[in-house]
């Protein structure tokens, strides 16, 4: 596993991870917005350590607004990660190729934690 880190979803992203950078410091990097203005995703590196953001577009609300990002070393790692924790789990967004050149899932294991899982070809 190369890393594990916090992806955080919310409304008003932009001006929430400027108030996190204010506190922690760090850079944003990676800032990717839609046509409409919102965040798509967007780093916040504080030390060795990244968190991710983007606004929730509706889809999650406030105590469901926190997964954890699992960016994988390879294809083998992904699928069997991604198989294990479905297993009585629902799947938000199914293991796929996306735009962006990955393997991509969403998820929510049987105990409820959520998960995005990454492989970047």
């Amino acid at each position: 596993m190369r890393s594990a880190s916090a992806y955080i979803f919310v409304d008003k992203c932009l001006e929430i991870i400027e108030f996190y950078r204010n506190i922690f410091g760090g850079e944003i990097t990676n800032l990717q917005k839609s046509e409409d203005g919102k965040c798509l995703h967007a780093e916040l590196t504080v030390g060795a350590s990244i968190i991710h953001f983007s606004d929730s577009f509706g889809r999650t609300t406030q105590g469901d607004n926190v997964r954890i990002s699992l960016e994988c070393d390879n294809e083998e790692e992904i699928r069997r990660t991604y198989q294990s924790l479905i297993v009585d789990g629902e799947i938000t967004y199914e293991l796929q190729e996306t735009s962006w050149g990955a393997l991509h899932a969403n998820l929510v294991d049987q105990f409820g934690i959520g998960w995005l899982l990454n492989y970047q070809k």
